[in-house]
Formats: structure tokens, sequence, C-alpha cells
């Protein structure tokens, strides 16, 4: 069972989701509640994903997402947002955030996308991910991502790839033959050695260093 908690400062929100995905098979929403009892609220019931809001007016999602990333048992956190361009997004992902979601995300989606969360993958809106990966990729000049993929094994370097395609564990597992533990364990040494905070931000210096490319070529 995937548990669930729902962030977000209006209460039509939190219930919406909270139908949505108690709905679901194997999915359970252990709690729904604004932003300044997010972070109690999870030391407590200690969740597998947290739908975190990125804009709410008691505490803003960065400083909730900060808190949660201090957790000893930290939960994959994917942002909300109501923009197609918010530009707390890019910080949120830079800070440790596995993905984001727009609110009006199809609810038909919604229960694969928390699957996808909890099983290790990133989750990123179609409508603005091109305009976060720009950014990035404008960051910096490649040379620097380069050098800090030089410090990743060959497996590490097929892994990554895997996960710049939005892999879960479990898929990138089955691609490349191995068990889950093993690609947790080179998912970890990657996210260590690119001094990233997540899977999203490795992917994208992957993209920004040219990795991808090289594959897709």
């Amino acid at each position: 069972m995937i548990r669930v908690l729902v962030v977000d400062d209006e209460a039509l929100i939190r219930m919406g989701f909270q139908h949505i995905l108690d709905a679901a098979d194997g999915i359970e929403v252990v709690a729904a509640v604004p932003g300044g009892e997010a972070v109690r609220t999870a030391q407590e019931l200690r969740p597998d994903v947290v739908l975190l809001d990125i804009r709410m007016p008691d505490v803003d999602g960065l400083t909730v997402l900060a808190g949660l990333r201090r957790l000893p048992h930290p939960p994959v956190v994917a942002m909300l947002t109501t923009f197609d361009m918010d530009e707390y997004v890019e910080t949120a992902l830079r800070s440790g955030a596995a993905g984001f979601l727009l609110k009006d995300t199809d609810p038909e989606e919604l229960p694969f996308l928390v699957r996808t969360l909890a099983d290790g993958g990133t989750v990123l809106s179609s409508k603005v991910t091109r305009a976060i990966v720009d950014g990035y990729l404008e960051a910096g000049s490649p040379k620097p991502a380069a050098r800090c993929l030089g410090r990743l094994t060959d497996r590490e370097r097929a892994v990554l790839v895997l996960i710049a395609e939005g892999l879960s564990n479990a898929d990138i597992a089955a691609r490349m033959h191995l068990s889950t533990g093993t690609v947790k364990d080179h998912v970890s040494a990657i996210l260590t050695k690119l001094e990233v905070g997540g899977r999203v931000q490795a992917a994208l210096l992957a993209e920004r260093a040219g990795l991808l490319r090289k594959e897709r070529g």
C-alpha cells in the first residue's frame, strides 16, 4: 500500500486529491493537511509520497520541502502548482523534489503518477518540462557537467540514462537485468557523485553534459 500525504492550503483541493487517490487500488491518503501541519504530520505518519502545494499563504512549499528533506526517513515529494510556468519549480527541483504536477492533472492519470513516484520514478508535467530543461541548460556551460559525469562508472552512466528517460527503479532493474536493490545502490552513488539532491537534477545534468544525445546517436 502506497501511503500518500496531500498538502495544500485549499480544503477543496485536498479533498479532491484524497477522493481520487483513495479510490485507486493500492493507494491510501493517510492525511490531507495545510502547509503548517505538513512536516509534523509526515514525521508522525511516515508517508511514502507527499503531494505538496508550492504556493501557500501560511508557509511556502519550499520551506515545507526543506523540512521534509531533513526528516530521518524523507518521503518522495512532488510539487503541485496551478501555473504552467512557476518560478519556484526550478528551485524545488534543485532542492530535491522528485517532480511536479499541475493541479488540473487528469484524475485518471493521478494514481499512475503516484505509483511512479513511489517506485522511484520522476514525474514532470509535459506543459512545462521543456522550459525547465532549457533553464538548466542555460545555467552553465557543459564542461562542469561533463566533469561531474567523469566520476561515474560505465554502469552508473547507463543507469543515469534510464533515470533521464523517467524509468523507475523497478523498470531500470528489468531493463539491465539487475536487482532493484542494486539499482537503488547505483542511484544513490550517482546522486552522491554528481552532488545533486534528486533524480530530476541528475537527469538534467546528464542532458546538459550531452550524455543523452550521445546515447540517442
